[in-house]
Order: C-alpha cells, then sequence, then structure tokens
C-alpha cells in the first residue's frame, strides 16, 4: 500500500480528513459526554454533579501578548459549552539564542493578567527552550465546570433556528496583521489607525466570554460556537457538520469592521476565511431571536441576524448580492498569506 507523501499546507486538516482520524483512533468512554468530534468546542467529562469542560490551543501566529491570546482563546471555548473558564494549564516552547529572562517573565505576566481579569486559576504546566523554533509558542489547556442542566453543544442547533453573529469577523486577524506588517504599513497609514488596529486584541476584543454570558442570560440558545483558524466561513462549517444542518447565510447581513476591510483588502484577504477569534456565533429559535438581541445591546455587544439553519441536503449556501453561492471553506486560514 502505498502512502501520500506530499506535504501537507500549513493550516487546520481538512474537515473529512479529520473526521476520519477521529473515527478511525479515538475510544469512547461513558463518561465522556462529549468526546473528540469535528466542530465541538470542547470535551465533556461527567464529574458527579457537574460536567468538566476541557479544551487545548496553541497560539502559533502570534508573538506579541501571546499569554493574553493563550488564555482568552483557550477561555473561549469553554464558555460555548455554557461553562465557566476555572483552571489553566500551559506549556511554554520558547525559541533557543532568542530567549532571555526578561521575554519568559512577560509571558508569566501577560497570563497572570488574563487570568486575574477572568477569575482563572493558573496551576500548572511546562516551560522549555526547544531547539528548531523561530519564535514563542504557548499552548494552553483550559478546563471549566457547567451544571448539567446548562450544557450547550454545537451539536444543538436545529433546522429553522436563526443564526446570529456577535462584534463582528476577522477580529484577531486584524490586530496580527496590524502587529506583523507594522515596519511596511507605517509608511502607507497612520499611526493612530495602526495602533487602533492592534489594539482588536482588546478592542472590540477577542474574547467571547461577555457575548456568551449575555446570550444565556437573555433567551435560549441551542449552540454557539467559537469560529477561530480559517475564518467565520469555516467556523460555520464546523458549525453545520457538527449539528448535521445546512446554512443559508446572508452576506451583506455579516458585520465587518472597516479597519478590517481596509487591511485585508491591502493583503487580498477575504475576511470571511480569516482567522476570527472574538466573534460568536449563536443559534436559536426564532422567536427567541429579539430576546437575544436585546440582551446583547444592553450588554454594548454588537449583534446581527446573518442567516438560517436549514436541512443538510439543502446544502450550505452563501447568498451574496442575490446570487446563491456555496459557502466557502478555508483549509488554510487567510492570514497565512501575510508570513509568505
Amino acid at each position: 500500500m502505498q502512502h501520500e507523501t506530499k506535504p501537507l499546507p500549513v493550516g487546520k486538516l481538512k474537515l473529512e480528513q479529520l473526521q476520519e482520524l477521529l473515527q478511525k483512533y479515538t475510544t469512547c468512554d461513558e463518561r465522556v459526554v462529549v468526546g473528540a468530534r469535528v466542530g465541538e468546542d470542547a470535551a465533556v467529562i461527567d464529574f458527579g454533579e457537574t460536567y468538566l469542560v476541557a479544551k487545548t490551543d496553541p497560539i502559533t501566529f502570534v508573538t506579541d501578548d501571546i499569554g493574553w491570546y493563550t488564555i482568552v482563546v483557550n477561555a473561549n471555548d469553554i464558555v460555548t459549552r455554557g461553562a465557566t473558564p476555572k483552571w489553566f494549564l500551559a506549556t511554554i516552547l520558547l525559541p533557543e539564542h532568542q530567549t532571555t529572562e526578561y521575554l519568559v517573565d512577560a509571558i508569566f505576566a501577560q497570563l497572570a493578567a488574563a487570568c486575574r481579569r477572568y477569575h482563572i486559576v493558573l496551576c500548572g504546566g511546562h516551560t522549555e527552550v526547544t531547539y528548531g523554533l523561530d519564535r514563542p509558542i504557548v499552548i494552553g489547556q483550559m478546563l471549566g465546570e457547567v451544571r448539567k442542566d446548562q450544557l450547550i453543544q454545537t451539536s444543538g442547533a436545529r433546522v429553522g433556528d436563526d443564526i446570529l453573529l456577535t462584534k463582528g469577523i476577522a477580529i484577531e486577524a486584524t490586530s496580527i496583521i496590524a502587529s506583523v506588517k507594522s515596519q511596511v504599513l507605517q509608511h502607507k497609514y497612520s499611526v493612530g489607525f495602526l495602533h487602533t488596529c492592534r489594539q482588536f486584541i482588546y478592542t472590540p476584543g477577542i474574547s467571547v466570554i461577555e457575548d456568551a454570558m449575555a446570550a444565556l442570560e437573555s433567551g435560549h440558545v441551542s449552540a454557539m460556537h467559537d469560529p477561530t483558524e480559517g475564518g467565520l466561513a469555516t467556523g460555520l462549517h464546523e458549525l453545520a457538520e457538527a449539528a448535521g444542518i445546512g446554512l443559508r447565510i446572508q452576506y451583506e447581513a455579516i458585520p465587518i469592521f472597516p479597519e478590517t476591510r481596509t487591511l485585508c483588502a491591502e493583503y487580498e484577504l477575504d475576511p470571511l476565511g480569516a482567522i476570527a477569534s472574538g466573534a460568536l456565533i449563536v443559534t436559536a429559535a426564532p422567536q427567541e431571536t429579539g430576546r437575544l438581541l436585546t440582551g446583547f445591546q444592553q450588554k454594548g455587544i454588537q449583534a446581527s441576524v446573518i442567516g438560517k439553519a436549514t436541512s443538510a441536503k439543502e446544502g450550505r449556501i452563501l447568498v451574496k448580492t442575490r446570487r446563491e453561492l456555496p459557502l466557502p471553506i478555508y483549509h488554510q486560514d487567510e492570514i497565512t498569506q501575510i508570513f509568505v
């Protein structure tokens, strides 16, 4: 039997390949309520009176504010379960010949600041200077807890649900572009504009903790999902895969910040496929939508209805200027183009 020898591109594995691997190599356990599945943000384990929610995610695109990124990105996947993030472990891999005590202290300070902000305990991990790296990489493991009657699953989306999106798309991508390409962009854009873009990790922010809490307090949601690498479009495909539904998404209803449009256009990136931490996908029955939108508004969170959940046989459709197109999927995040 011959094996494929062509190297895989940078980015997520194709959903079909990942699905095949999970079916082939994962095992079952009666206490694992939600295990390794495409589209599900975190594992859920029965711990008696409550569920333990577990997530791991690395930060590989950025080095500035890497500690903050790690906490927030992992916490995001906990809150989409309706759970509270509580305990965090970090594996910190540092590049040889470049790592100083100052760098290590800065990363730990960022981790600590984010933990204090969200009432999370940094309780373990591993740190080393690693051969072959050209930048720090931090791999986080977040643990949270949720009451059994409050668990939310990505697979909970139902045909007929409205699909809502908070804030806007490619928030994280906007910050990354402004940070990574600052030396080039400063010759074309103002200092104030680039500062605003870099600060997108804080305002509007890559955290969806407040977004998820607002949704849970305002109405009944059937599912929540945190689109990240591969952008909103890929996040929507993951949602549809997990729930076994189709999608009808209205392109003109998708909120895109002007700063995001500008920087994505500068590098010819499609915002739909650019790393999207900061946006939260929420699905809910139409009778809940008004309450959810009001709840978001009261918390100062922008939210929009961007489409409908349809039957799987209707496919995954993007309606753009009245044309029906297949919803694109980005196995390689658009942001990777700026690193070429």
